[in-house]
């Protein structure tokens, strides 16, 4: 079946006819600024695509996009939503701009401003080391100190006068401290000197004495009193001081049975098994374990008996080198029973010990 050729029949009318000549003006008005608008949009996407070091204005890139925009206006809604969009980023860009000109302006700019606030600092640091402070502050306070003195010493102020009076007043609350710590320690004296014994009975020193002795001397910072522990190791014995008195074990107990009573939130006990051994070495262990439930202790020792009772192992040894150096670490469960076997004499004494003890 043949097809019937579709014509336009109303380009054949006048009105028909003058539709047409329209639209063909218009496309050949609008032909060169649709080319136009392509060349224009074209340049400004390659300005704003430029790096950021690129020498390329960005003002100036950014206005000869709104003139290619401009050139286009009235072609296309998206193209003047485009340019009002350029145009609001033109004015922000130009107002930070401005901005920044105003601010670098208004930076001085001196060469020897560096130089001059180095020299300064330096100034700053002799006048603290000479005056002994630590800090800047504590300069200014001895700065202000001083300008009140001379003030005083305008108004007429005698200054030995007014140290004297200074040193009364400090002196005065010197003699108030003392007397109050000395009080204190008369009241103390009796019940922690109780409190050692009974402690020292716990570690082998039951049949002994403990004395806390208070004497005088010249005031220090740590008061007017002069404190002796005294010692009775056995009944019958005087009583001396420790120091003078008491064996390397018996010291070794003395000074736990002090810091159980007086000791802090953290007990450090170098060697603290110096001198003693066997069961007493066990009793010892059983204080520390006591006094770790409410303290932090660290105790460095060679006596299996305290080792085996901590909750954590570390071996400290000696590495050398130049220069030698020590090196501490955890021990895990395995290395740990190796430790305390070497603690205890190493494997073949403890095998001999028991081929011993069952034969």
């Amino acid at each position: 079946m043949a097809k019937t050729p579709r014509t336009w029949t109303g380009a054949r009318t006048p009105s028909g006819l003058k539709r047409v000549r329209q639209a063909q003006s218009r496309h050949e008005v609008l032909q060169p600024r649709r080319t136009a608008a392509k060349t224009f949009v074209a340049k400004a996407l390659s300005a704003a695509a430029q790096p950021a070091d690129s020498t390329i204005d960005p003002i100036a890139a950014l206005a000869e996009a709104l003139s290619a925009l401009d050139g286009v206006a009235g072609i296309a809604d998206e193209l003047d939503a485009a340019s009002g969009e350029l145009r609001e980023l033109d004015m922000r860009l130009r107002d930070v701009a401005s901005t920044v000109r105003a601010f670098t302006s208004a930076l001085e700019v001196d060469p020897g401003r560096l130089e001059q606030v180095e020299a300064e600092l330096e100034r700053l640091a002799d006048l603290r080391r000479r005056y002994r402070v630590e800090t800047t502050a504590e300069l200014v306070e001895r700065s202000a100190a001083a300008r009140a003195e001379l003030d005083a010493l305008a108004d007429g102020v005698d200054p030995v006068a007014a140290s004297a009076e200074a040193l009364d007043r400090a002196q005065g609350r010197a003699d108030e401290l003392v007397a109050a710590l000395a009080k204190e320690r008369r009241g103390a004296a009796a019940p922690f000197a109780a409190a050692v014994s009974a402690e020292l009975e716990g570690i082998g020193m039951g049949e002994g004495e403990f004395v806390t002795e208070l004497g005088e001397r010249e005031p220090s910072s740590s008061g007017a009193d002069e404190v002796t522990f005294l010692i009775r190791p056995n009944p019958g014995l005087p009583l001396a001081p420790v120091a003078q008195t008491a064996s390397g074990g018996e010291l070794s107990r003395i000074a736990l049975a002090i810091a159980a009573v007086g000791g802090g939130s953290t007990m450090i006990f170098d060697e603290i098994d110096a001198g003693i051994g066997g069961q007493t070495a066990h009793a010892v262990a059983d204080t520390l374990v006591r006094l770790s439930e409410r303290a932090q202790v660290v105790a460095i020792t060679h006596l299996p008996q305290i080792a085996s009772r901590a909750d954590r192992h570390f071996s400290v040894e000696k590495v050398p080198g130049d220069p030698t150096h020590t090196r501490i670490r955890e021990l895990g469960e395995e290395e740990r029973r190796e430790e305390i076997e070497r603690m205890l004499g190493g494997r073949e004494f403890l095998s001999t010990v028991g081929d011993n003890a069952s034969g």
